[in-house]
């Protein structure tokens, strides 16, 4: 689900002043997004924060909806690189049992949950623009896609598939729980035990 961030004009060349640039106003976005919500949040405030001019906002992200959609697939697209780059490292020690790297991709997944946990805060209000639950859910069917190849389960199978569905939905809460931890030992108790939810509901049944 790439290109989801809206353009307000010319595609810019990705210079270091744009970068900068855009990382000022996505972290003041997210400062703000998370203090205020989706709605509340005023895009004067979000561009004082940044130090940036409103109309720079405007040149890079289109407005508001730009910039909470920017936010949302730059923690997509690092949870993705987390969980590939895990399970490369598992394979490369030979790890090929199905379950063992499905567990092994959804704790990485979880621990990075934790580390961008004040994005998933904002997440968990479920404040976001217009058109945005569309593009979540459509996430979330590639992710269970995904998690069911991992897996090996026979897409074709209602069984098979309702059985992904609920693994990839428990990854999921247990995400958003997350976002409430007090620190880093509750997490990982948390991550810990979601894991061997994970292990136990993973095995095929009979």
């Amino acid at each position: 689900m790439s290109g989801i961030v809206e353009s307000a004009g010319t595609e810019e060349a990705p210079t270091a002043q744009n970068r900068t640039v855009r990382s000022a106003l996505l972290d003041a976005a997210l400062e703000v997004f998370t203090e205020r919500g989706y709605a509340d949040a005023g895009l004067a405030e979000i561009a004082a924060r940044s130090g940036i001019p409103v109309g720079s906002l405007f040149q890079h992200y289109g407005g508001k909806r730009g910039l909470y959609l920017a936010l949302w697939e730059e923690f997509r697209e690092a949870q993705e690189r987390r969980t590939a780059a895990t399970l490369a490292g598992e394979r490369g020690r030979s790890v090929d049992d199905p379950i063992a790297l499905f567990v092994a991709g959804a704790r990485a997944y979880l621990e990075g949950a934790w580390d961008n946990r004040r994005f998933g805060r904002l997440l968990v209000e479920d404040d976001g623009p217009t058109g945005f639950d569309a593009l979540r859910r459509q996430w979330d069917r590639a992710w269970v896609r995904r998690n069911a190849r991992l897996l090996e389960v026979d897409e074709k199978r209602r069984a098979g598939r309702v059985r992904v569905r609920v693994l990839t939905t428990v990854i999921g809460g247990a995400a958003r729980e997350l976002g409430d931890c007090e620190d880093e030992t509750e997490a990982q108790e948390i991550v810990d035990e979601v894991c061997g939810i994970l292990i136990h509901l993973s095995a095929p049944p009979g």
